[in-house]
């Protein structure tokens, strides 16, 4: 099985890196994924949000065919999205993937790969309005969706929750069980501050209050 994330300039670290962790622990503990791949445009390193370096394992040129692609976000996706050689790729490794998955504003990669068209989806609750602005999504407020083989999550950190749920849907709850054990991934049920009250928070942070 060939799993690739994608990663570009300006990408959100923890958009692929939570999904990575989750990704490399199942190949280790429970039977996943033999060949986890990074992938980029170009084979030299790639800039990310907040400063971090990454070099990809295979360009686009190198990359084989892919069971599955992850798609992450970050201020880098504005860009992406009409970066045709990357949009190319994407949809081209999609006609043979199992799934695609996006995180945050990795979601407005694919509806530019023209893989999210009437399909449910969320992203970043900062771009849940732009999201619906594209007019053939039906946006959803929670931690993430799968609709038709195309996985969305929300923000950063729900790319963990997303790999872990795609993982049980693929290989069973134990073996995401096992991931999970593993990560000693068990978020803490406390809430900083009254952010769950704000504007912009998304349906599944308001009704946990």
């Amino acid at each position: 099985m060939n799993f690739g994330i994608l990663i570009f300039d300006e990408v959100e670290e923890l958009d692929f890196v939570g999904p990575w962790e989750m990704l490399t622990m199942w190949s280790k503990v429970a039977e996943g994924p033999g060949n986890c791949l990074v992938v980029a445009q170009s084979p030299g390193p790639v800039r990310c949000a907040k400063g971090l370096s990454v070099n990809p394992h295979v360009s686009f040129a190198d990359c084989p065919p892919l069971d599955y692609l992850l798609i992450p976000g970050g201020q880098g996706t504005r860009t992406e999205v009409g970066n045709q050689v990357l949009l190319d790729f994407v949809s081209t490794q999609a006609k043979t993937c199992k799934a695609v998955l996006s995180v945050c504003t990795g979601a407005f990669i694919l509806h530019a790969a023209g893989l999210l068209s009437g399909k449910r989806a969320t992203t970043h609750w900062g771009s849940l309005e732009r999201l619906r602005a594209l007019g053939d999504v039906e946006v959803v407020e929670a931690r993430y969706v799968e609709d038709a083989g195309v996985w969305s999550s929300a923000g950063v950190s729900a790319g963990i929750d997303l790999m872990l749920a795609f993982i049980a849907s693929v290989a069973g709850t134990d073996a995401a069980g096992k991931v999970q054990f593993a990560a000693e991934y068990y978020p803490s049920a406390v809430r900083y501050g009254t952010y769950e009250s704000h504007a912009q928070a998304p349906a599944y942070l308001k009704s946990a209050v």
